[in-house]
């Protein structure tokens, strides 16, 4: 005998279909699995490297911060990608950052910042295996410093798995950042001072520290919001 699978069956199959396609519509891969097409470096002299399917960034001593950056600019999107870092070493992930070639000041809400030249700035998303975890959390690189922290948020400072993968997503909408940790959410800021700028992966400088330490990125994707 032949089963008959009933009508409602069928259309929840169909719309479940239907909202995975929708979800995986748009995204670009930022990198090609293969090379470091698309990406220049800024700042310090870190190593950054492609094996297997992520980008290493590898640490070197008696540099500044290191930063491997998209050669195109981006202003509303979602940025998703994971992460694995050593328990020593600092990194993050820049969203809307620039570099200037000439020494710069801004203005903002009444203050005057220097930026000097070749120096990336701008948001980040920051990757933090020490003991306080504010790996999600957002700090203004070369700028003000923290504009949004994680020691009020427990649930996403325990989110953070150290020596293991850990996936971001990096939401931006106008003057709304948000971001999430392996899904728990993480921050939510709101700030306007930079609309659009490149993304970069920070290899932290380490001092004298000789041992190479070692971040990995992969299955880094974005879906730009029109």
């Amino acid at each position: 005998m032949r089963s008959i699978v009933p009508i409602n069956t069928i259309l929840v199959l169909v719309l479940a279909t239907t909202v995975l396609a929708t979800d995986d519509a748009g995204w670009k891969p930022l990198f090609d699995g293969k090379t470091l097409s698309g990406w220049t470096q800024r700042g310090g002299r870190a190593k950054y490297a492609v094996d297997g399917d992520s980008i290493v960034g590898t640490s070197v001593p008696k540099t500044g911060n290191s930063f491997l950056c998209t050669e195109q600019d981006y202003g509303d999107f979602i940025l998703e990608l994971e992460f694995k870092v050593h328990p020593e070493l600092n990194s993050g992930v820049q969203i809307r950052s620039q570099c200037f070639d000439e020494d710069k000041e801004i203005e903002h809400n009444g203050k005057t910042i220097k930026i000097a030249k070749g120096r990336v700035h701008g948001y980040q998303v920051e990757i933090d295996p020490k003991e306080r975890a504010w790996s999600g959390g957002i700090y203004d690189e070369g700028r003000r410093g923290w504009l949004n922290d994680l020691k009020d948020n427990e649930p996403a400072r325990k989110a953070f798995r150290q020596n293991e993968w850990n996936k971001f997503r990096i939401e931006c909408r106008g003057d709304s950042i948000k971001t999430w940790i392996n899904d728990v959410p993480a921050a939510d800021l709101k700030d306007g001072m930079t609309p659009k700028g490149f993304i970069a992966l920070q290899v932290h400088g380490v001092g004298e520290n000789a041992e190479p330490l070692e971040v990995r990125w992969r299955n880094i994707r974005i879906k730009v919001i029109e």
